[in-house]
């Protein structure tokens, strides 16, 4: 039975560029799924629905992901467990986090803009963990880059080996529908204004003279060459080097048009991984181990700002997490439990007796837990791989409403335990420094303070190249003394009271580093 409820669990993240239809892709898997009625035309202000997988306000007033939506839904009996990620670079921190919760990833690139600059930085993270991908190319109905030349383009610069699973008949104008070489049917556009998917047609040949009439002999005679250079090019599709993440499938169509994705997810469900082996500092763990063990990898404020509730998000690694059942939280090395754990079914949230590996539960949380904390049966294990980086962008943080300094200072506590940004405190004069990946984070903070803590902040520039997490090789010896005596007005203290040094330019980094050899700088707190 648990061996059994293991294999059915698919667990996995989309990620792309913003724009390329990460969020409509999301939808349209739900709605496969059952799991929603109908889809919210993401961009449109007429509809005031949204999508579903963006519920924070910011969120649909600018109509981009800023934070990571966990959904589930039930598929040909397996349990697929979607995490959307933020495409939008200044997000880029938490999505980068959401990864060492994922057992495989789908790359959503669009047909006319190809492969983009955040696809390549979140494909690097992908690579380096061996993590299985496959790669879908959208908007089909667009006019676009030719289908060998955007294969071309993933393999040059995404590193990857692909095949196609699928092949476009025609492009653009001219698209009318998909070749499914997994399946080896054919699935043509059946509208006339290609708004709307009809009805799909099997051909199970393409001798078959009905689809002659459909398509035309000339596209029909494209396809059949296009196949057979396919076929000569790409090697043909194995599982072990897909788990491998050796070989990456192509699948193309346009979710919009709910196109294509279907085929997807048919192949998904088919070839994806179920939960792997995940590696914590100790040991590696296997999902089929009886003991539980899981990790937090986001945490969110406010999920109902009527209820101030903070949920953190878990990723059951091995054994089962059952409700009410005491589990030990190692870095308090406290025992905790959990009277409804919450399980996510696109909008509906529901609380769940057990879990399985590859799930994804949903804490309430008082303040207890921080990113990257384990939760165990009692074992003392911490998992590997969930950093802070350095942040690029720095501003003082002040308080513009002096009666509310008390919802002030909470709010900035946690939305900093959720890993929206980082926060440092000056030594000098204590002043509070907010660090963020991306200049679009310092509007998010403003208005969720506003909005969702009833204060008010404002902020100031400040002049900072590098935050570096300073690591001593002897904390005594006189060189960190005078460091820190030299250095102090640069000197700040981040959340768990870590050293950090704030260097105000590449060249005082490289001179600080020069004079100071036995004083390490990193750029990010996992050193």
């Amino acid at each position: 039975m648990f061996l059994d409820e293991i294999a059915k669990r698919r667990t996995f993240g989309i990620i792309s560029h913003p724009d390329a239809g990460k969020t409509t892709l999301t939808e349209k898997l739900l709605l496969f799924g059952g799991a929603i009625q109908e889809a919210g035309a993401v961009k449109s202000n007429k509809i005031k629905k949204g999508a579903t997988s963006d519920f924070m306000e910011i969120e649909r007033q600018r109509g981009i992901s800023v934070a990571t939506s966990v959904l589930a839904f039930y598929y040909k009996d397996k349990k697929i467990n979607i995490l959307d990620t933020p495409g939008h670079k200044d997000f880029a921190e938490d999505t980068f986090r959401t990864l060492t919760a994922v057992d495989s990833v789908i790359v959503v690139i669009d047909v006319a803009k190809g492969v983009e600059e955040q696809t390549e930085k979140l494909v690097e993270v992908c690579r380096m963990r061996s993590i299985p991908m496959i790669v879908f190319i959208n908007k089909l109905d667009r006019e676009g880059k030719d289908a060998f030349d955007l294969m071309d383009e993933v393999e040059q610069k995404l590193g990857l080996h692909v095949t196609p699973l699928t092949f476009p008949i025609g492009m653009g104008y001219d698209f009318q529908g998909i070749y499914n070489i997994w399946e080896k049917n054919v699935q043509l556009f059946q509208d006339e204004n290609k708004q709307q998917r009809g009805t799909a047609i099997q051909y199970d040949d393409l001798t078959d003279a009905a689809l002659e009439n459909a398509i035309g002999t000339k596209a029909l005679n494209t396809l059949n060459d296009e196949l057979e250079l396919v076929g000569g090019v790409y090697p043909p599709f194995n599982q072990e080097d897909y788990l491998d993440g050796k070989l990456q499938p192509v699948f193309f169509g346009s979710a919009l048009n709910n196109f294509g994705v279907q085929e997807l997810l048919n192949c998904f469900v088919d070839i994806a991984p179920a939960p792997l082996k995940k590696l914590a500092e100790e040991r590696e763990i296997d999902p089929t181990e009886k003991n539980f063990a899981g990790f937090v990898f986001k945490i969110h404020a406010n999920m109902d700002p009527n209820h101030r509730d903070r949920l953190a998000f878990i990723k059951i690694v091995s054994g089962t997490f059952e409700r009410n059942k005491p589990y030990l939280h190692v870095r308090h090395n406290k025992k905790l439990k959990f009277s409804s754990p919450n399980a996510f079914f696109a909008e509906r949230k529901e609380i769940v007796e057990i879990s399985y590996p590859g799930d994804i539960v949903g804490l309430h949380d008082t303040g207890n837990f921080k990113i990257g904390d384990s939760l165990t049966s009692g074992e003392n294990i911490s998992f590997k791989g969930i950093p802070s980086f350095s942040p690029e962008h720095f501003r003082y943080i002040n308080n513009a409403d002096p009666m509310k300094a008390k919802q002030l200072n909470k709010g900035i506590d946690q939305l900093m335990d959720e890993g929206v940004a980082q926060l440092f405190t000056l030594q000098l004069n204590n002043r509070k420094v907010i660090g963020t990946v991306g200049a679009l984070q310092f509007d998010v903070i403003q208005y969720r303070l506003e909005h969702e803590y009833g204060a008010k902040c404002s902020y100031e520039n400040l002049n900072v190249y590098k935050a570096c997490w300073v690591e001593a090789q002897d904390e005594t010896n006189e060189e960190f003394a005078e460091f820190k005596r030299v250095k102090q007005r640069f000197l700040a203290k981040d959340k768990q009271q870590q050293l950090v040094f704030l260097a105000d330019s590449a060249f005082s980094l490289q001179m600080t580093q020069q004079k100071y050899p036995s004083v390490k700088f990193h750029f990010s707190s996992e050193f």
